[in-house]
């Protein structure tokens, strides 16, 4: 079956734009089934897990009804949780930055009430808030609902497990019903039922089903690293577990490009695939890592889709992906036919909501690991070059230099001391080429610990910036020592 295009989804050049600026080759389920009917102007239903792309199944076809001349707010979205609602604002303004004068404003709870009113008195286009922040706004009059035409209900099972079922009945029946009405959830449960079919006119159901889940022979673990340094940390693990074919996903095509130089320039046997790579060079790629004339692939999800080897030892997120089946997906490349693999995923700050989401949807903890100094690197260089140098001399796999090593004793170096500078050589001329960052300290607290363990500290990150001098969360970058403040996790 053809794949769906964006294009082929009814989207304004605009936001066709913004997809591609992103780098997203094609929609996710939710997208390809959802947009073409909220376009329509139907009420919908969607049932999907979180991760899934529902953000950008609302925001795109939303803004495509967005009309910009005015500045009354046209779309409200409600969200459980603060996070959340940053999250969708910022996914938004990215979708809308084609959009010249397009306005989002989030609202929510623990954040100025001035500075909000401010910008509602301003005009918004779009506000994005939890229900107890939009319900004191719409009891000052600071919020006007008689301009919305589209209400989205985000993760509506889980505001109303929250009890925030009386909030969501006040602002539905305060907005015009026949306002285009959107519920996205992860289970249709009786409270989401009633509410549905309570505020709802007709609406259709998308429902997205989960696909097979995560094989037990691939470990699974991250680390917590800034963009910044991922290509040095992913480096570190690379030289550590030296392994024969590894898939490291990116996101969009711009990073993968960016990852393959890198490494490249590090001196990896690398090669990279994405949507702008030709169909006859994709087959001549897949060949030779296929036959391993190259160690890594660096792809996107479209790319890579088909990739059929058994043998591939290790899987990068190079950056966690947008859906859950994806992740899925990814992982599956590892761990096949019987074989042990190992999947590794690289995330900081939000990110760790988001793999906490696809750690639910997979029944599956996923292990926080420590990130290698440069002391164990090292170490595990030296240790394998032990081996090889041990085996290289109990099989007589050697030239005699006898004159060289003649001549160097009778300058008066020591036997030991002629080893051990060419063995010093040998893991010169064997290491990776690069510049490497300073090697952050570790805070407290940052050793091994189960993932459903909150704990917000930004350990294991690097910083570049002044002389490769490291700071932390609760540290500013001046060096200054800052408050660290930690909230309960929802």
């Amino acid at each position: 079956m053809e794949d769906i295009t964006f294009a082929a989804l009814g989207l304004r050049e605009e936001l066709l734009f913004a997809v591609n600026k992103m780098g997203f080759e094609e929609p996710s389920p939710i997208q390809s089934r959802t947009i073409p009917l909220v376009i329509k102007g139907k009420d919908l239903v969607g049932l999907s897990q979180t991760g899934s792309g529902k953000t950008a199944a609302f925001a795109l076809p939303s803004l495509q009804k967005v009309n910009l001349s005015t500045l009354a707010t046209q779309v409200i979205v409600l969200c459980p949780t603060r996070e959340l609602a940053v999250q969708v604002s910022e996914e938004i303004f990215r979708l809308g930055c084609g959009m010249d004068g397009l306005t989002c404003t989030p609202i929510y709870g623990g954040a100025s009430m001035d500075r909000q009113i401010k910008s509602l008195r301003r005009g918004s286009h779009i506000v994005v808030g939890t229900p107890g922040r939009l319900m004191d706004h719409l009891r000052r009059g600071t919020l006007k609902t008689e301009s919305i035409h589209t209400t989205i209900l985000d993760e509506a099972d889980r505001m109303l497990d929250m009890g925030f079922r009386d909030d969501i009945e006040t602002i539905l029946g305060d907005i015009r019903p026949q306002c285009q009405k959107l519920f996205f959830s992860a289970t249709m449960n009786k409270p989401v039922k009633r509410l549905i079919d309570h505020y709802g006119h007709e609406p259709e159901t998308v429902s997205i089903e989960r696909k097979t889940l995560t094989v037990s022979t691939t470990d699974q673990c991250y680390f917590e690293v800034r963009n910044r340094s991922k290509v040095e940390v992913l480096s570190r693990l690379l030289d550590i577990n030296r392994i024969r074919l590894g898939i490291i996903f990116c996101n969009t095509k711009r990073t993968v490009e960016e990852c393959y130089e890198s490494l490249a320039a590090r001196g990896y046997s690398v090669d990279r695939l994405h949507g702008d790579i030709t169909q006859q060079n994709r087959e001549r790629i897949f060949k030779r890592f296929r036959d391993g004339g190259i160690e890594l692939l660096v792809a996107t999800d479209v790319a890579a889709r088909g990739l059929d080897i058994d043998d591939i030892d290790m899987v990068f997120n190079y950056d966690l992906p947008q859906d859950c089946e994806d992740y899925v997906h990814r992982i599956g490349r590892t761990g096949r036919a019987g074989r042990d693999g190992k999947a590794v995923s690289f995330v900081y700050g939000r990110d760790v909501y988001k793999l906490e989401s696809i750690s639910r949807y997979i029944r599956h903890a996923i292990r926080r690991e420590k990130i290698p100094s440069l002391e164990e690197v090292q170490g595990k260089r030296a240790n394998k070059m032990f081996e090889k140098l041990k085996d290289r001399i109990e099989e007589g796999q050697f030239q005699p230099d006898s004159p060289f090593v003649d001549r160097l004793l009778g300058h008066g170096y020591a036997s030991t001391d002629i080893a051990s500078a060419l063995f010093t050589m040998l893991q010169e001329t064997d290491g990776r080429e690069g510049v490497s960052i300073s090697e952050d300290s570790e805070p407290e607290g940052t050793t091994s610990r189960p993932h459903n363990n909150r704990s917000r500290r930004g350990g294991n990150s690097y910083n570049q910036r002044g002389g490769g001098k490291p700071y932390h969360r609760g540290t500013n970058r001046r060096g200054r020592s800052g408050k660290t403040y930690f909230r309960k996790a929802k």
